[in-house]
């Protein structure tokens, strides 16, 4: 059993039924911590299929710096994941459209955040800066959350993943997330995938090797709704991870990768395990 299914099943065993937001319910657990170490390979989910053109093409929007869906979809046409949350979020406005727009989502607070003095910075690019000139500074951070934009009907979903920091050491270089809450069956694969490759894509443009993603979790939880399907594939034995390839065009900043760019070499996987999405 690999690291994630053994979160996976702590989760369904020993988690503490909780009434939640959704109104689903769920198994739920505090405070989770799990290390992937690139060098045993890309840590894609094997006992069910990770749909690897969403999960890159959402990261890839965020790191455009959008905060419209329409922009993802320009990216990646058969990317639905955000669907349910913008309709959640048109419902709420009492609006049939607002031509895609999200509120401040991940991107434009990664890209875009707006400064107590009105100065927009751009968290990502000064990191990766940092990474390059001072690399052993404890200040490597982008942060998500942002109370001032975070209330009442301002935001599609205020982020999950909301904290990230780089560490650079003997030429390797890790990312450690902290998310405050986690679907553990639906989207943690997501969030490991999406936090690897964008580890991967910094080490890239910064001569440097990628090292770990170190995943920390406050709720880490499982809905009610699909505890059989977790049950699924918990029943399934893990196969050996896939490597990543990133073709190499010379790119030099984070604003020239494409979906293309990334590819899964040798990626074995189970069946699909469907379940709906808590909105």
């Amino acid at each position: 059993m690999d690291i994630y299914q053994e979160q996976l099943r702590q989760v369904l065993t020993s988690g503490t039924q909780r009434n939640d937001r959704t109104g689903v319910g769920t198994l739920s657990c505090f405070g989770l911590n799990n290390r992937y170490n690139m060098s045993d390979g890309f840590p894609a989910v094997t006992t069910k299929k990770l749909a690897w053109k969403v999960m890159s093409s959402e990261l890839l929007w965020f790191i455009s710096g959008s905060n419209n869906i329409k922009d993802l979809k320009a990216i990646y046409q058969k990317n639905k994941i955000w669907d349910a949350n913008y309709e959640d979020y048109l419902t709420r406005l009492g609006l049939d459209s607002n031509n895609g727009d999200m509120g401040r989502v991940y991107g434009t607070q990664w890209r875009d955040w707006q400064g107590g003095n009105g100065k927009a910075i751009d968290q990502l690019a000064i990191a990766i800066d940092m990474i390059k000139h001072d690399p052993v500074s404890r200040r490597i951070i982008v942060n998500a959350w942002n109370p001032s934009e975070l209330g009442g009907d301002e935001v599609a979903l205020p982020p999950c993943h909301n904290f990230f920091q780089f560490y650079v050491a003997d030429g390797k270089l890790s990312l450690q997330m902290y998310q405050r809450s986690a679907d553990m069956f639906l989207g943690v694969p997501f969030n490991i995938a999406s936090y690897s490759l964008l580890l991967h894509m910094v080490a890239k443009l910064t001569g440097l090797m990628a090292h770990e993603f170190i995943h920390s979790i406050g709720d880490a939880h499982i809905y009610l709704d699909a505890i059989d399907a977790v049950k699924e594939q918990l029943s399934r034995k893990p196969l050996p991870l896939p490597q990543l390839v990133i073709q190499d065009r010379n790119q030099r900043t984070i604003d020239d990768f494409q979906m293309e760019d990334f590819k899964l070499q040798d990626y074995q996987y189970h069946e699909p395990i469907y379940a709906k999405m808590a909105v």
